[in-house]
């Protein structure tokens, strides 16, 4: 187990994270690990620890000191997350024509929901609904935490006079509601190192702002919010030995001694559907990157960005030390992980964006594929990840993006479906 932190933001105005088909118009709900990653490291600049930080962690590949999960939604004492792709959606006693909740339309699922189904629990479904703004499950008559809009605005030529009007969109939250991540620390003398550092910056971005549009005030939050624990047991707490029962409603707490959800009635065992493959193809670079990526002056020694794909030498897991990781953060694979590419239940995105940096401000980065957020991955051991650079050939220094691994291994379900799509 290794040091966790749990952080959680809530907004004081509107967010915008830029789609990765980077339309203006379109937002997405999940503030990535990557953008994370990097707003953290400019904060670690203007708190002059940049180097420092990026020899601890996009460095020093084989075992960084800091891994950060995505951000996710929460309201309330209710928080969300993306759901291993091995285990949803579930599958109900009734034909998918008479069923009361499309549960694939849900995005984000309760944290407590996800240890409840491994635990064997069953799903009610007239106590759940899915919120389709939000796309989060949620108790039956509950209001979703955030909305998306669109602000309008005009560019006004002061030559001619002229006005170009033009729509961004944006998330507004509600009141109760916000965003949490998930920090890892890679032992505890990492963690007696880093977590104030780490505390420090996150209440620096709270005032100057994460994502796009920051120099409209957007991206703001009130202080943020700090629970200590150990990883995986704040997220996914050790199954308690009882009968499958019926899942009720659930308020989690994002702490080590959460509260179970109380059983109402009997329902038939939540299953899972059978796979089936998607193809995915890659969208276009987000032209308004929302955060700047990490940077450093030093000559170049980052590894040229590649599309996702396993090392031609790459070692496999033995069968019998195979083990299903679910990833809470993007992922990109490194020469050492020995991931079972064809097993497990995974996606992939593209991410690009734009360099802010004075040696190019604006410049495209590479666009690199990476495993999206719940997928899981079989691997005989932890898998690490790696922070490939991403500058274009011939940039003045690397822009490292943060593809660092932060999962929690998953027990052994004899109903886990397998394959990559």
């Amino acid at each position: 187990m290794n040091p966790g932190l749990v952080v959680k933001l809530r907004p004081a105005g509107p967010w915008r994270t830029g789609p990765d088909s980077g339309a203006r118009n379109r937002v997405d709900p999940i503030y990535h690990s990557d953008s994370l990653y990097a707003a953290v490291t400019a904060a670690m600049s203007t708190l002059g620890m940049r180097d420092e930080w990026l020899d601890a962690t996009a460095r020093h590949p084989e075992s960084p000191a800091v891994r950060f999960s995505s951000c996710f939604p929460f309201v309330g004492e209710v928080s969300f997350i993306v759901p291993p792709r091995s285990i949803w959606p579930p599958m109900g006693g009734a034909p998918v024509s008479a069923a009361k909740v499309r549960w694939k339309s849900a995005r984000f699922v309760p944290v407590s929901l996800v240890a409840a189904i491994l635990d064997g629990q069953a799903l009610q479904e007239e106590q759940w609904t899915v919120d389709g703004v939000s796309e989060c499950l949620l108790p039956a008559g509950c209001p979703g935490p955030f909305r998306t809009s669109v602000r309008w605005n005009a560019a006004i030529d002061r030559l001619t006079g002229s006005a170009d009007r033009h729509a961004t969109a944006c998330i507004e939250f509600r009141q109760d509601a916000g965003l949490w991540a998930i920090v890892s620390f890679g032992d505890e003398e990492r963690h007696a190192r880093w977590a104030g550092p780490v505390r420090g910056a996150l209440k620096l971005l709270t005032d100057s702002g994460f994502g796009g549009e920051r120099s409209r005030g957007w991206g703001r939050s009130a202080q943020p919010e700090f629970v200590e624990g150990a990883l995986p047991d704040m997220i996914l707490p050790r199954a308690a030995e009882s009968p499958a029962r019926p899942l009720a409603p659930p308020q989690p707490q994002l702490v080590p001694d959460s509260p179970a959800p109380e059983p109402i009635e009997t329902a038939p065992e939540a299953g899972s559907p059978t796979q089936h493959d998607e193809g995915a193809t890659p969208p276009q670079p987000e032209p308004d990157s929302p955060t700047p990526e990490p940077i450093e002056t030093a000559p170049e020694t980052g590894s040229p960005a590649r599309p996702l794909a396993p090392p031609p030498a790459q070692p496999q897991p033995r069968a019998d030390r195979a083990t299903s990781h679910w990833l809470l953060s993007l992922f990109t694979p490194g020469p050492d992980d020995a991931v079972d590419w064809k097993r497990g239940n995974y996606t992939v995105v593209a991410r690009g964006g734009r360099i802010e940096s004075s040696a190019g401000f604006g410049e495209r980065k590479k666009q690199l594929q990476m495993v999206a957020e719940g997928s899981v991955l079989v691997a005989g051991e932890a898998i690490r990840g790696m922070a490939p650079d991403v500058a274009p050939d011939g940039f003045a220094h690397p822009v490292f993006r943060a593809g660092f691994a932060l999962s929690i291994p998953l027990p052994s379900l004899s109903r886990d479906r397998e394959g990559a799509v």
